[in-house]
Formats: C-alpha cells, structure tokens, sequence
C-alpha cells in the first residue's frame, strides 16, 4: 500500500439542478428535476437537494418522479451551460494540478502528491479548491480525501452537500471493513444483490475470502474486490488531457448594451487569451466569442483560419463579423468570452509569413 499519496476526489453537488439554480434565480430554494417532461417517457437527470426527502433519484422515470412530487419544476437540460460550467471548474484544478483526470462534467479526481501548494496539504488544498468553485462560478462542490483513488471517491460521498472529508492511511482499512458493499465504489445493485445473497454484507465480510475464492464468484473483478477490501487502490490518476483551447471571459457588474462597448471588451479579452496563448507557445487557429444575453440566453459564434490568429489590426474586423448576426446592440449582455482553439505548438513561423485573421 502506497500511503505518500495525496489523492482528492471532486464531486459537483447536483451539478445540473444546481446550475439551473444559479442561472435562473426562481429556482432558488425549490424542488428542481432536470430531466424529461413529467408526461414523457423520460427519466431524471439529477434533482436538487430540495427534491431529495421525496426518494427521487436519478435515472428515475420522470412520470414517477411527478407522481412523488407534483410541485417540482421540471427543467429541460441544457447541456451547453453545464459544459461550460464544467470548463471553468477544470481550469481551476489545473491552478492546483496538472496531474487530475475527470470522469464526467462533474467530477474529477486530482492528484496533489507533489504538491507544495498550502503546505502540502491535500486537504487544504481540497479546501482551496472548494472554495475557488463557489467563488468563480457560484456552484458547490464536495472533496474527499485520502491515499488512493477508491477511498478518495467514497470520502467525497460522505459529508454531502459541501463536504470535506479525509480518510488517512492508518483509518483506511478499518474504515473498509465497516463499509456496506453497496457503498463500494464499482460495486452495482446486482454485485451487491450477488453479495449478500453469499453472506457478504460489508467490508470485513468481503475481507474474509481469499483471492481465489473471489475470482470464482466474481470473475476479472475478483482481485479488484479483493484489494480495495483492503484499502488498497493503486490505480493512478491519469491525465491524458490534451489542451484543447484557452479563453478568458467576464461578467459584468452592470449590462452593456452597445455594440461599441462589447467590441471593446471582447478585444480586450482576446490580448488576454493571445497573451496565454504566447506564453505557452501555442498557435490558435479557431477564434470564438461566447455572448450570454441579460436573461441568461448563451451563443457562440467562431471562425476557422489556415494560420494562426495575431494580434494584427485585422482582428477588429473578425469580432465585428462575428457579432453581425447577433441581438449585440438591442439586447443588453450580462457575459462576453473570448476562446482560442484548433491549439498547436508554435513553429519557427515569422510574423512576416503569417496571414492576418481576415485573409482566408
């Protein structure tokens, strides 16, 4: 058992309710299902915790989900917000670490074993993390701590919503021992059903089986059921991320309503992101304005080009076609961004070679 690593699990609480909760302040405090129609054949997406005392769950056929709480608000999802909420939180784990593979738009594990960041505290670290999402994007996010990535996601479920919760090494098998197999991550309802149909009701009961025993019942997954039995988990924390774009993007404390003041700003944030992007040694080929309108109706607008963007002149002329099929100018924005992909490392390319933004 490696005990020197410091693994930290993220998990968004009720990510996409929650969203919908920030963007639309009506939902606020209530019952909110994301997800299919009531009278649909639909299922539930995710629920607030509003929604939770009434046993609805994920997966949930939608009509049910009405049947046992007819005052919820049932919300269409949508996708494109939760992306891009996603985004910003991954931005944030790279402020901490470049080693944290995510495992959907909503979680994540990190690995801050190298760590010097506060003191070199993971759960400090956690903490940090915890609070740089609430503050940058108004969501709330639950952390568990502990050596491996096993212990690390079962701690995240602990204390929710918001919580924070370490297992250390010396607690990590006893605290394996007292778990439920159903509590196990990798552990599904017919595993567990499987389980305890054999007598095997926790940790300490699966402890109890040798190795062999356990590949003749559970097959490939019998040495993976056999180590975590045991705390163990040495599975590493893969990130194979490849940077796909860098942005920039702000909200403003007050609508802008011209499309001269919009212009400004989005060139202004674009000199930010050509900043990042120098700094990196990157080229972009893809630029793209995010617009969010003042009720909360977000689009994009991009252009492709054969060579990378620059800062030439000519970039005034791309933003203000990029805004030409859009309501800048009668409706008031409350957001603007600014994105720069299609990412490859610099080349030896003088500026002389390079073509400005708007010949292609």
């Amino acid at each position: 058992m490696d005990s020197t690593r410091k693994i930290i699990h993220i998990d968004m609480d009720a990510f996409f309710a929650t969203v919908e909760q920030r963007d639309f302040p009506q939902y606020r405090n209530k019952p909110i299902i994301v997800g299919g129609a009531p009278d649909s054949r639909g299922v539930v997406a995710t629920c607030s915790y509003e929604a939770r005392p009434y046993s609805i769950h994920s997966a949930m056929p939608s009509s049910r989900a009405y049947r046992l709480c007819p005052q919820a608000i049932f919300v269409k999802p949508r996708f494109e917000a939760y992306h891009e909420a996603s985004m910003r939180i991954r931005e944030i784990f790279a402020e901490y670490t470049e080693l944290f593979e995510p495992l959907s738009l909503d979680e994540a594990y990190l690995d801050v074993s190298d760590s010097a960041l506060h003191q070199g505290s993971a759960t400090l670290i956690a903490k940090a993390i915890k609070a740089k999402i609430k503050q940058k994007t108004g969501l709330i996010a639950s952390a568990g701590i502990s050596y491996n990535k096993f212990l690390a996601k079962i701690a995240s479920d602990m204390d929710k919503p918001d919580g924070l919760y370490l297992i250390t090494p010396e607690q990590g098998a006893q605290f394996v021992e007292r778990l439920p197999v159903e509590k196990f991550h990798g552990v599904g309802k017919a595993t567990a059903g499987k389980m305890q149909a054999l007598g095997i009701k926790t940790g300490k009961d699966l402890k109890l089986l040798s190795l062999e025993v356990l590949q003749q019942y559970f097959g490939k997954s019998g040495p993976y059921y056999y180590h975590i039995s045991r705390g163990i988990d040495t599975r590493p924390v893969n990130n194979h991320r490849v940077r796909k774009s860098l942005g920039v993007e702000t909200t403003f404390q007050q609508d802008i309503t011209t499309k001269e003041d919009a212009l400004e700003h989005l060139q202004h944030l674009l000199d930010k992101t050509l900043k990042k992007i120098v700094e990196k040694k990157l080229d972009a080929h893809t630029l793209t304005v995010k617009i969010k309108y003042h009720d909360f109706i977000l689009i994009t607008r991009s252009r492709t080009l054969p060579h990378s963007v620059t800062d030439t002149s000519a970039t005034r002329s791309i933003l203000e076609d990029l805004l030409k099929d859009t309501a800048i100018g009668k409706r008031s924005v409350r957001l603007l961004g600014v994105t720069l992909s299609s990412l490859e490392n610099r080349h030896a390319i003088t500026r002389s070679h390079q073509m400005d933004l708007f010949d292609y």
